[in-house]
């Protein structure tokens, strides 16, 4: 009955809704686990540092893998690569959900992780390969309105979920999306590859990325454990630094690179991703410690902690598709900028809460939040893709989404570090529990509101208006759709 409704008329819209319904699942996971980290803490008896790596171990899978998706999408067909992504994230949420150990529960957001990457890049490179390019502004709008809402509603769903079920049904509520996103998908995506070249997997590349990302991010998390002046913390981060060097030479001299650096010959692509990264830095590390005050601060039920970040959830679903058919028309510098100071201070006034703060004092905070990160995201988006042929639109968006995970893992791990260290130093001096929260939190807080003015900054400076290209022509259907298009 559905392929009926489908022609080559309305096809593209059926294509986007089926995308966004695998990219609403794999970015909701970003932010419901946030609420349910104080009942998992409980259940399962975890530290601080465990809470971490349940963020941190989906974020850092995500990045590390992400562009060897966007690869595998362009050689073996954008369709095939998003349904193979969506079951194995689809299994290992079962495998998180029926987990009994934090290091059980840590290993499967790995998985989750992986899935996500293989995933992610084939829904956006699927986006630029169906739209003419007089449509992808408002197509990438829609398509980065989904990724936003999804991490805007996570907190209340998970709030929900984990109060009246229990945290284990946060992961179950995957199933049945990935299992209708697949068959769906089947249905309403045609097939299409990048034909123009020969493409094969850089192993070398994918080695030394992954040894750079993951001991970065243990050494950030782990410091608190170690000590900063730790041995072991200082030979992780002097390996990272040198697997960081290897890629990169790597990349220029592989025949095939995972990461085509060329792509950095556009300035709006170099800038795009740096504001991506700052953004996604500064934001997901405060969404994981304002769940956290919320409910071992305030004493607010999991219901009700998701519900606080109901003013931001909305205010990004309706502005975010408008913020990306704006940059259409304006281009997407100021949006940015703009966008990314609002950003930063929300982030400045989530920082000057205390221990009797009332919602009220949330409300304003949430508010600019929420239009910053509506008014950031898409045109980000649009700036970095516009620069990309759309041959190549699976590799750009994988470089664009690893910065994006690159950024939250790296958010994690260093206002987490902050955030101990100054809780530590706090606890050292006499001071109660909830005071020594504070005391890190607000610690962490004025670090991520900085970053967010330099993004802000960084983007009115490199951000160029936009100036459509020759390789910009619309995607040709005899060129790169397969001939299996069941």
């Amino acid at each position: 009955m559905l392929a009926g409704l489908i022609n080559d008329q309305n096809r593209k819209w059926w294509t986007l809704g089926a995308v966004s319904i695998g990219l609403f699942m794999i970015m909701l996971d970003n932010t419901i686990v946030n609420v349910a980290l104080p009942t998992m803490e409980r259940d399962l008896q975890i530290k601080v540092t465990e809470l971490q790596w349940i963020v941190a171990a989906y974020t850092l899978t995500f990045a590390s893998l992400i562009v060897t998706g966007g690869k595998l999408a362009d050689m073996l067909g954008r369709r095939r690569i998003f349904n193979i992504g969506l079951a194995l994230f689809t299994l290992a949420s079962l495998g998180c959900g029926l987990s009994t150990s934090a290091h059980m529960l840590i290993a499967f957001r790995a998985l989750q992780g992986g899935g996500a990457a293989i995933m992610n890049p084939a829904t956006l490179s699927i986006v630029i390969a169906t739209f003419p390019p007089r449509q992808r502004g408002t197509a990438i709008g829609i398509w980065a309105g989904t990724a936003a809402t999804a991490l805007g509603i996570g907190p209340l769903l998970g709030g929900v979920l984990t109060q009246q079920l229990s945290w284990h049904w946060i992961f179950f509520v995957n199933i049945p999306i990935g299992v209708l996103a697949i068959l769906f998908s089947r249905i309403a995506i045609a097939e299409t590859r990048d034909s123009s070249r020969e493409q094969r997997l850089d192993i070398p590349g994918l080695v030394a990325s992954g040894i750079a990302l993951f001991t970065l991010t243990f050494a950030l998390i782990e410091s608190d454990t170690y000590g900063w002046g730790s041995p072991l913390i200082y030979a992780l981060f002097a390996i990272s630094a040198v697997a960081f060097a290897v890629f990169i030479l790597l990349e220029l001299r592989q025949r095939l690179p995972m990461l085509e650096l060329s792509l950095f010959r556009a300035r709006n692509f170099i800038g795009a991703n740096v504001v991506v990264l700052l953004v996604t830095l500064a934001m997901f590390g405060v969404l994981f410690f304002v769940s956290l005050y919320l409910q071992n601060v305030l004493r607010y039920s999991p219901t009700q902690a998701g519900a606080s970040f109901l003013p931001m959830t909305i205010l990004i679903m309706l502005i975010a598709p408008i913020a990306g058919r704006a940059s259409d028309r304006i281009g997407s510098r100021w949006l940015m900028a703009g966008g990314m100071a609002l950003i930063a201070l929300s982030l400045f006034l989530y920082s000057r809460l205390t221990v009797n703060s009332s919602y009220s004092s949330l409300v304003i905070p949430m508010v600019l939040g929420g239009i910053g990160m509506a008014t950031t995201m898409s045109p980000t988006t649009a700036a970095a893709m516009t620069s990309v042929a759309a041959a190549k639109a699976g590799v750009g968006s994988a470089v664009l989404n690893s910065f994006r995970q690159v950024g939250g893992s790296l958010g994690i791990a260093l206002l987490g570090a902050i955030f101990t260290t100054g809780v530590r130093s706090a606890r050292s001096s006499g001071q109660s529990p909830p005071l020594a929260f504070m005391h890190g939190f607000t610690s962490a807080l004025h670090v991520a509101a900085a970053i967010a003015l330099g993004a802000a900054i960084f983007a009115a400076l490199i951000i160029r208006p936009r100036q459509p290209g020759p390789d910009e022509e619309p995607v040709s259907a005899s060129s790169t759709v397969a001939a299996d298009t069941t």
